[in-house]
């Protein structure tokens, strides 16, 4: 990784370059992947080709992770938080992992086996969970979902 702003090569993922003093991304000089000199107004690096990260995405708060991702766990396994595992929002995620479980054992497990007191406890957590679920389904494809830090997911 390179700082867009002074063009020093990183170690890592530091918050402050050393060479300059300033957010490794939030400068529009030099390419962060392979360090050459960019047009300030370019989108995509002439050198390699890679996108460029802009000024207004990081001072926006945008979040690295997946719409796309977002999006599918979401709708495909929603009702067990797998989204917000992959946010990192683990207090939720395990509040729908419980209330999906609860749906099974209550639905699945004992409503046969004729304990109906489980069955309509079942029936409460696959409703509460299922719109929950299908909230943030909503949210993660308008693109106002946000992982543990705060930031948007925005990025497809």
């Amino acid at each position: 990784m390179f700082c867009r702003n002074c063009g020093k090569e990183l170690t890592g993922t530091p918050e402050i370059c050393l060479g300059c003093g300033a957010r490794p991304l939030a400068g529009n000089s030099f390419c962060q992947t392979c360090g050459a000199p960019t047009n300030p107004l370019a989108e995509i690096c002439m050198k390699c080709g890679v996108r460029l990260v802009g000024k207004a995405a990081v001072a926006a708060g945008v979040s690295p992770k997946s719409r796309l991702t977002t999006t599918l766990l979401a709708w495909f396994l929603g009702i067990f938080g797998a989204h917000r595992f992959y946010l990192g929002k683990t207090g939720t995620a395990v509040g729908m992992l419980i209330l999906g479980i609860l749906y099974f054992l209550g639905i699945v497990l004992l409503a046969g086996a004729g304990i109906w007191i489980m069955a309509i406890i079942g029936y409460i957590s696959i409703a509460v969970v299922g719109i929950w679920a299908f909230i943030d389904f909503i949210f993660a494809v308008s693109g106002n979902m946000k992982d543990k830090e705060g930031k948007l997911i925005k990025n497809w």
